[in-house]
């Protein structure tokens, strides 16, 4: 297994992005921390910040991050290997969101619309995958990369496919007007660089899900993005759409970072748009590798849509929210058997990369056995509070 080259894990533009992340700081701490990174070293801005939602909503949020006074932390690629080292009791990066909504969308890319369906014919039965996407293939006979959702054409497809009796729910929210919108997981469970992601211990079918984060403020603005892993459960939610919470939000079910990149005049959300994700899984018990890339510019919904349909009149997020854009990439390379597709095994890292915000790097364990998440949205204010922190930062 190929060793973590920190410096690959930022962006390549490092010295002159505008990244904020989140620190736990070990005793006399003993609690999170907003970070701002400064030319490669990282300051604590907790005090002018608060929380990262605090930021988010802050309107002069960029000359905060590139200017308030704060206490200087250290080297950036030193924190990222101590976080990878997971030293007991040291300083470590955590998710770059606190108490915000963790939402995410699906079925925003055909590749993983067709997935979802087979997943679905499927009955989360991988032996049937490979049977069932030739089946699809062959039935549907377009490409639903050029499908507009909500058009003309949809609406067409629509009533062929039904005609056929080939038609699904995953169809609705991949081609019809309205997208999929769930709740991945609870403010403050996320996990971050480094960190264990976690599988249901009973999962024999599952996969990363390699994804875009919007960070998004209380007044529903854009502020920045970042990445995720929606780590999905392909067998607990090919038996029914109705296990969706089950198989998505679970101990250490959701990774974001390393670090939000707040858009200025270098990195906006055209660059969004432009961004190519790269995927790495490595087996640490079988020498397994898996590579694959996928561009945003295939996305079937504009980020700005699936924001809008997500906030609005219709639903507000007074603390700001998170939200993973889908994934652009299903593995389905065969693993342990001939059409069996790909299935994660335990001790996997995965890697998702873009050169503009960097690499999420992650360990795939259960969720049964991992550190549980005690640290909740009341212990954040307690510690803050205990710091003299509530109220510190002007609006």
């Amino acid at each position: 297994m190929q060793p973590v080259s920190v410096s690959s894990c930022l962006p390549e533009d490092f010295a002159n992005a505008v990244l904020i992340g989140r620190v736990w700081r070990p005793a006399p701490v003993n609690g999170p921390a907003v970070v701002a990174v400064r030319k490669g070293e990282v300051f604590d801005i907790t005090r002018a910040a608060p929380t990262t939602a605090d930021l988010f909503d802050r309107p002069d949020a960029l000359d905060i991050a590139r200017s308030a006074e704060g206490e200087h932390l250290g080297n950036v690629q030193d924190l990222m290997q101590a976080t990878l080292d997971a030293a007991p009791d040291g300083l470590r990066l955590l998710a770059p969101c606190d108490v915000q909504a963790v939402k995410a969308c699906g079925v925003t890319f055909a590749v993983s619309l067709l997935e979802r369906v087979i997943e679905e014919q499927a009955g989360g039965d991988a032996s049937r995958a490979q049977e069932v996407r030739d089946t699809i293939n062959k039935l549907i006979g377009a490409d639903l990369s050029q499908i507009k959702p909500g058009s003309e054409s949809a609406a067409k497809l629509k009533a062929e496919l039904e005609r056929r009796g080939a038609w699904s729910q995953y169809m609705e929210v991949g081609i019809g007007p309205d997208a999929e919108v769930f709740s991945k997981s609870q403010p403050m469970s996320s996990v971050g660089f480094g960190a264990d992601v976690g599988l249901y211990p009973t999962s024999q079918w599952n996969n990363p899900e390699p994804e875009i984060v919007l960070a998004v403020n209380a007044r529903g603005e854009i502020v920045g993005a970042t990445l995720g892993n929606d780590v999905n459960l392909r067998d607990i939610e090919g038996r029914s759409a109705l296990l969706l919470g089950k198989a998505k939000d679970n101990n250490a079910s959701c990774a974001i970072g390393p670090f939000v990149r707040l858009f200025d005049e270098r990195f906006t959300l055209d660059s969004v748009r432009a961004t190519s994700v790269s995927l790495r899984i490595e087996g640490a018990d079988d020498g397994f590798v898996l590579e694959g890339v996928s561009h945003m510019s295939e996305i079937s919904r504009d980020p700005a849509d699936l924001v809008t349909q997500t906030h609005g009149a219709h639903h507000q997020y007074p603390d700001g929210f998170m939200l993973f854009l889908g994934t652009m990439f299903s593995p389905i390379k065969d693993r342990d058997t001939e059409g069996g597709g790909f299935t994660h095994h335990l001790g996997d890292v995965v890697t998702i990369s873009t050169p503009s915000l960097g690499a999420l790097v992650n360990t795939v364990r259960l969720s049964t056995e991992i550190e549980p998440w005690t640290f909740g949205v009341r212990a954040l204010y307690q510690s803050l509070a205990a710091r003299g922190l509530l109220g510190a930062a002007a609006h």
